[in-house]
């Protein structure tokens, strides 16, 4: 599984989406070369807003910006949007539905940096807010076409996003698509439904249990609310053995339980299997040992579809895709964290 690197896309693909939109301004929490906006803030300093580690000031400030007819995009850790300021973001930008866009760095488990920084329930938290859009981005074509998508979205929008060295799995022009699922295989055994980083871990899993006569029906999912896409939930339907969801996130009110509650509503009365952080903090390590340890790795998606077709497929650790080492030094990223 060779995928091209793109080595941190925000970085100039925002400063060029955003030239010639005045109106969008950037705020920053103390972390801005670690989300990858110190370049904007150079080219347009008079459109960048430093809050020092003030979140609760930041996210209220958005709120008044988005008022007075700008379009504030919040750049800071994951946590650091939802866990601190949660007041804020719900009085002073969800209530009042403002067109807020919160950018969230490291989701789940991309970082070392343990709990402090590992945002395993920001979907679950957000997901309950009026109001909220969620989008998720995937690869190097969703971080760079996840702007236009939040751009047109009248309310405030919750990203949560990559950075640093990322793969490029989806073409250049194929471009995210609001609530709309991206079909990466049709097939009638198994539905797997994948979001961020876990698709590009689902696909080194995915070949193999073709090739052992799995028929695989592989949904990459960027638009976790609103979630009502036909076609996911047409794909919930036709299987005949139920139903797997992958995801960077406690499986606990996120992509799981998204599915779970679409099934609920539409009758549709087969197993499911949620992949993901099974209602437990991480630590920090390197992403590769944290999604075996924790169970979120293409050889726990094997397990689950053998328990689902109840078939022993006997996939040896050799057909799978390599794992592509994500370097926690990496010259692309600011810092450790």
């Amino acid at each position: 599984m060779a995928y091209e690197i793109v080595k941190r896309p925000h970085v100039e693909n925002f400063v060029k989406w955003s030239k010639f939109k005045p109106k969008v301004v950037v705020l920053s929490a103390d972390l801005t070369s670690s989300c990858e906006v110190g370049k904007f803030r150079d080219t347009f300093p008079d459109r960048f807003f430093s809050f020092g580690l003030g979140e609760q000031n930041m996210l209220g400030f958005a709120g008044g910006l988005a008022r007075e007819g700008f379009e504030p995009w919040i750049h800071t850790f994951a946590v650091f949007i939802y866990r601190r300021p949660l007041d804020q973001l719900e009085m002073s930008v969800a209530y009042p539905n403002l067109p807020v866009r919160m950018v969230g760095f490291l989701p789940g488990i991309t970082t070392p940096g343990g709990v402090t920084h590992q945002a395993i329930d920001d979907v679950n938290v957000l997901r309950g807010i009026p109001n909220m859009t969620i989008l998720e981005t995937g690869d190097a074509t969703e971080v760079e076409s996840v702007l236009e998508v939040a751009h047109k979205i009248d309310g405030p929008v919750y990203i949560r996003m990559l950075r640093g060295e990322i793969s490029r799995i989806f073409p250049k022009n194929e471009l995210m698509e609001f609530n709309a699922a991206r079909v990466l295989s049709t097939g009638t055994d198994v539905t797997i439904l994948s979001s961020g980083i876990s698709t590009e871990e689902a696909l080194r899993a995915i070949p193999a249990l073709k090739e052992h006569g799995v028929s695989v029906q592989h949904l990459h999912i960027s638009t976790l609310k609103p979630f009502t896409d036909p076609q996911v939930i047409e794909s919930l339907k036709s299987n005949k053995h139920g139903v797997i969801t992958m995801e960077n996130h406690n499986v606990i009110g996120g992509l799981g339980s998204a599915v779970a509650d679409l099934m609920a509503e539409h009758g549709i009365g087969k197993k499911l299997i949620k992949i993901g952080l099974k209602d437990t903090y991480a630590h920090g390590a390197s992403q590769k040992y944290l999604l075996q340890k924790y169970g979120m790795s293409a050889r726990n998606l094997i397990q689950a579809t053998e328990k689902l077709i109840d078939k022993n497929l006997q996939i040896t650790e050799d057909e799978l895709s390599l794992t592509r080492v994500i370097d926690v030094h990496s010259t692309a990223k600011a810092e450790a964290l």
